[in-house]
C-alpha cells in the first residue's frame, strides 16, 4: 500500500543519516508550525479564538447537546466500547498539527512515517487540518457527540482540550501492553498529568515550554530573567509582549507571586490578572500575542516577552541576538497530545504508531525536525547522531535542572475554564 497524505510543504535543507532518509541538521530546520520560518500566517497551536469564540465552542453538557437534539455519546468520563478494525484494515487516519512532522529534502516524503508503513504494512492517510484547537473541536465535536466516527483514528491536541475529550467520553482507552516502548520510555516529568491519570487515554506528542526571551541589543546586553522585569522594569516599557495563551501569561505571572499553577485558587488568578492590568495600564505592555511575536523580537522591536522553546531554537539559529531564561520561579509547560478519538475504526493501528514514536531512534528523528521538548527517554543518543548541538540543547532535551523548574497548569472544571477565559479575554481586549 502506498502512504496518502496532504501535499508537504517545501523542502528544508536536510544531512545524510546513514541507513536512513535524510534529517534535517539543524536548528534552522526547526518545525515552526506557526509558519514564521516561511512567512507564512498559520494561527497558533497555542491560541484560542477570541471575542467569545473560544466560550461559543466549548464542550455543551449533556443537557444542552438533548437541547440541540443531538445525543450525548455516553455518560461522562464513559469508556468507548468502539468496534477495532484494524485485523482486516491495515490503515490509519492521522490529523495533526501543520510541520509537526519530518519531511524528506524533496518534500514528497515522511520518513519517519515512510518507515512505519514498511515495516508494519499500515497505510498512514496523513493530515495536517489541525490549525488552532477550538476549530478543530468545531468540526469533530456534533460526530463526537452523536457517537459517530469522525474518520479520524488518531489526532493531536493540546492538553486542555485532551482533558476536555477524556471528561466527555470522548477518548478511547489505550491498551497498554499494546503500548510497550511508550510504557517504558514516557519522561517522568509527563507520566502522570491529573487530567489523564496514569496516561489511559493519551501520550505526548511533545511538551511545549513557555519561558522567557529577549533581544540582547534592544536591552542593552541587559539580561532578562524574570516576569517581574517583563511587568515592572521601565527600562522596558512598551517593549514587552505576553502570550495570548492564558494558560501560559497566567501560569509564569502566578509562579513569579510564589503561587503554583498546579493547584491554583480563583483569588490567586484573579491576583494575578490584575497585576498583569496594572501593567497594561501602565502602558509596560506593548500586545499579547499568538506566535506573531517572532519577528519582532528578532527585530528588535520588542526588548523581552515570554516565548514558546521551540520558536526560539529557530530564532537563535538565524538571530544571534535573542537569547532566552528560564525563570528561578520556574516556567510553563504544556503538551500536545496523542488521542485516539471515540468511534475511531482502528484503535489497535493507532496504538502501533504511538508505541513506534516513542522508539528513540524514531522519537529523535522526530525531535531534530521539530524542535520540541521530546518526552523520550534514551534519546539523547541517537539525537547526538544527527546533531549533537541538539541533543545538548535542554529546549529540547531539558536537563535535571530544568525539568525541575517545570510546572503546568491544573485541569478546570467547564465552569472555571469559562469564568477564567472570560477574565483573561476581557485583559488582553479580545
Amino acid at each position: 500500500m502506498e502512504q496518502q497524505h496532504e501535499p508537504a510543504p517545501p523542502a528544508r535543507p536536510l544531512a545524510a543519516l546513514p541507513a536512513l532518509p535524510a534529517l534535517p541538521s539543524s536548528a534552522r530546520c526547526a518545525a515552526s508550525c506557526r509558519g514564521a520560518a516561511k512567512g507564512r500566517t498559520a494561527l497558533s497551536r497555542r491560541s484560542l479564538l477570541r471575542a467569545g469564540g473560544a466560550l461559543a465552542l466549548a464542550a455543551p453538557g449533556p443537557a444542552a447537546l438533548a437541547g440541540c437534539g443531538i445525543p450525548p455519546a455516553g455518560r461522562e468520563g464513559e469508556a468507548d466500547t468502539s468496534t477495532d478494525h484494524s485485523a482486516r484494515e491495515k490503515r490509519i487516519a492521522f490529523s495533526n498539527w501543520t510541520e509537526y512532522m519530518d519531511v524528506s529534502e524533496d518534500g514528497g516524503h515522511r520518513p519517519t512515517l515512510d518507515e512505519f508503513r514498511r515495516r508494519t504494512g499500515i497505510s498512514v492517510k496523513y493530515t495536517e487540518d489541525i490549525n488552532d484547537n477550538v476549530e478543530f473541536f468545531g468540526k469533530i465535536q456534533a460526530q463526537l457527540a452523536a457517537g459517530q466516527d469522525t474518520g479520524r483514528d488518531l489526532i493531536v491536541v493540546t492538553d486542555w482540550l485532551a482533558a476536555r475529550m477524556i471528561r466527555l467520553g470522548w477518548a478511547q482507552r489505550l491498551d497498554a501492553a499494546e503500548l510497550p516502548h511508550a510504557r517504558a520510555n514516557l519522561s517522568a516529568q509527563f507520566r502522570d498529568p491529573d487530567w489523564d491519570p496514569g496516561r489511559v487515554h493519551s501520550y505526548p506528542w511533545t511538551g511545549i515550554p513557555a519561558v522567557i526571551a529577549y533581544n540582547k541589543r534592544a536591552t542593552g546586553g541587559r539580561q532578562v530573567t524574570s516576569v517581574t522585569q517583563l511587568l515592572d522594569d521601565p527600562a522596558l516599557r512598551g517593549r514587552v509582549a505576553l502570550l495570548s495563551e492564558m494558560r501560559d501569561t497566567v501560569g509564569l505571572t502566578l509562579l513569579d507571586m510564589g503561587k503554583r499553577p498546579e493547584d491554583v485558587a480563583a483569588d490567586d488568578f484573579d491576583a494575578a490578572v490584575a497585576r498583569i492590568q496594572e501593567a497594561v495600564d501602565r502602558k509596560q505592555i506593548r500586545r499579547f500575542t499568538g506566535n506573531d511575536y517572532t519577528g519582532d523580537l528578532a527585530k528588535g522591536d520588542l526588548a523581552a516577552c515570554l516565548a514558546w522553546a521551540g520558536d526560539l531554537i529557530q530564532l537563535q539559529a538565524d538571530s544571534p541576538d535573542v537569547a532566552y531564561a528560564i525563570p528561578d520561579a520556574g516556567y510553563m509547560t504544556s503538551t500536545d497530545n496523542l488521542l485516539v478519538p471515540a468511534g475511531a475504526r482502528h484503535r489497535g493501528n493507532a496504538q502501533r504508531l504511538i508505541d513506534y514514536y516513542y522508539e528513540p531512534r524514531t522519537a529523535a528523528r522526530l525531535a531534530a525536525y521539530i524542535n520540541y521538548v521530546c518526552p523520550v527517554d534514551g534519546v539523547r543518543g541517537e539525537l547526538a547522531r544527527i546533531d549533537r548541538k541538539l541533543a545538548e540543547n535542554p529546549l529540547i532535551i531539558p536537563d535535571r535542572e530544568m525539568t525541575a523548574k517545570s510546572h503546568t497548569f491544573r485541569s478546570l472544571s467547564a465552569a472555571e475554564e469559562k469564568a477564567f477565559e472570560e477574565k483573561f479575554a476581557r485583559l488582553i481586549g479580545g
